[in-house]
């Protein structure tokens, strides 16, 4: 055991004396260290920002007059997805799928303001995030000072030695992994400070230990792969070369095609397609606005029949409130309808992008990292879940105070008579149907449980090329 750090230790005194294996280190630290700080700024800054744009929202919307509470169903109110302190590490989504959303009655609206910046593949580099620098920087740091460690020994005629010595091939595999391994993981100190700094923002422990855990494992899956490499290449620009190779195919490559094969193997039809498809369906069902359109005959026969009246003037509440609850109920249903139907073709996209973590090992850190971070599309649907119940609550608790505290004689008087008008005007008292919303990250326990095939991924990963490397080894020859 003492002759394996020995060796371990000779390499790395070896690259604290290299020029260029020091400076490279340096480079890296420096990078990896200013993009947590600048990442975790920026995303401290829309953190607070987005909160206090939630707060003055519900504060514009409960501060409106009295006024016809229908006028408020259309006035509507804005809701915003606040990042969760793990997206200072990984901001996942957050920059291509909006981050407000308006909420209004009889239609559902797709979320705003998304960074016109940032690539919607969620592959480019518009945004370098301190995830992006782990999953595809780190890596190519790895690569120039591992490529050489055990080809090194045969082109300066020291295998032989060592192997005379008594060290056995597979102690000196060992050595020289615990000495890139160590390298690897000194590197993850930033992301340690991050995920620190996030759980004193509010981050829950396990799984901020687990987007640390996560990202060990996949720089140890890359520290496999460099030394089986640099022990069955003949030649360090041979080695170089292959490496160079595999991460472009894992990193560049095979990302982009996973997203081109989820979007072949499960089509989401457009916006304008679905939106299409959609109205026609809510045409049918109708808005409420007319409360005298054949769709609504039927209710207003059944309402007559329950209160045993025979004119809708008759009635306890007001007929035109009715009609607006039944019809939002209606409408909801068709566009939730719809809208789940969207969320499970993307959500089978994501699903088939996620499975070439058996292919690359960056797709299934990227896929894990995500989901740790609270930062994945399962979560941006959550947040359609959760703002469409605020929508839906609201409207129908300002259709009720329509039907019941609202006459239905000076309802459909309001136009021509002055005082009718008046009478119509609500209460601000009832804009307290709006409830307050604030989106939270799932439990760690689901996030935990999505992050668990990319994580089964990289130690497959991991176990193989273990195991490769073992039997390599064994075999070593000068």
């Amino acid at each position: 055991m003492s002759g394996l750090f020995t060796i371990a230790q000779a390499e790395w005194q070896l690259w604290l004396r290299s020029r260029l294996a020091l400076c490279t280190l340096l480079v890296f630290a420096l990078l990896l260290a200013s993009t947590s700080v600048v990442t975790a700024l920026r995303m401290s800054e829309e953190h607070h920002g987005r909160a206090e744009q939630q707060a003055v929202a519900e504060q514009t919307f409960l501060s409106q007059p009295d006024r016809h509470p229908h006028r408020m169903v259309h006035y509507g109110h804005y809701v915003f997805r606040v990042p969760p302190p793990l997206s200072m590490i990984d901001p996942g989504v957050d920059s291509v799928t909006g981050q407000s959303m308006f909420l209004e009655g009889h239609q559902q609206n797709t979320p705003m303001f998304a960074d016109a910046r940032a690539s919607a593949e969620l592959g480019g580099f518009e945004d370098l995030t301190t995830a992006l620098a782990y999953q595809l920087f780190l890596p190519l740091l790895l690569i120039a000072i591992g490529h050489g460690l055990i080809i090194r020994e045969r082109e300066e005629n020291t295998l032989v030695p060592l192997l005379a010595q008594g060290v056995t091939g597979t102690q000196l595999y060992a050595a020289k992994g615990t000495a890139l391994a160590g390298v690897s993981l000194a590197l993850l100190l930033p992301l340690a400070v991050m995920c620190a700094y996030a759980i004193t923002q509010g981050a829950a422990p396990l799984a901020s230990l687990g987007v640390l855990t996560l990202y060990a494992l996949y720089l140890l899956v890359w520290c496999s792969l460099i030394l089986l490499v640099s022990s069955l290449a003949r030649s360090r620009s041979l080695a170089l070369g292959i490496l160079a190779l595999f991460w472009l195919g894992t990193a560049l490559i095979v990302p982009r095609f996973a997203v081109e094969s989820a979007s072949t193997a499960i089509p989401v039809p457009g916006k304008i397609e679905t939106d299409l498809n959609m109205q026609a369906e809510l045409r049918e069902v109708g808005d409420g606005h007319d409360a005298g359109a054949p769709g609504f005959q039927q209710l207003q026969a059944n309402l007559l029949a329950q209160y045993d009246v025979t004119r809708v003037e008759d009635l306890p509440v007001n007929f035109r409130g009715v009609v607006s609850q039944a019809a939002e109920a209606d409408l909801t249903e068709v566009m939730n309808r719809h809208a789940e139907e969207r969320m499970a073709l993307e959500a089978g996209q994501a699903r088939v992008a996620a499975a070439f973590g058996w292919l690359s090992p960056a797709v299934a850190v990227a896929a894990g990292s995500r989901a740790l971070s609270g930062t994945d599309l399962a979560t941006h649907h959550r947040f359609l879940r959760e703002a469409e119940a605020v929508r839906f609550d609201f409207v129908q608790g300002l259709n009720r105070v329509h039907a019941e505290q609202l006459a239905y004689s000076d309802d459909i008087n309001r136009n021509i008579d002055a005082e009718a008008s008046k009478r119509t005007r609500m209460s601000a008292e009832n804009w307290k149907v709006l409830d307050e919303f604030s989106f939270e990250p799932a439990a760690t326990s689901e996030r935990l449980a999505l992050a668990s095939t990319p994580a089964a991924m990289l130690f497959a990963w991991l176990v193989m090329l273990t195991a490769i490397g073992a039997l390599a080894a064994r075999r070593m020859q000068p």
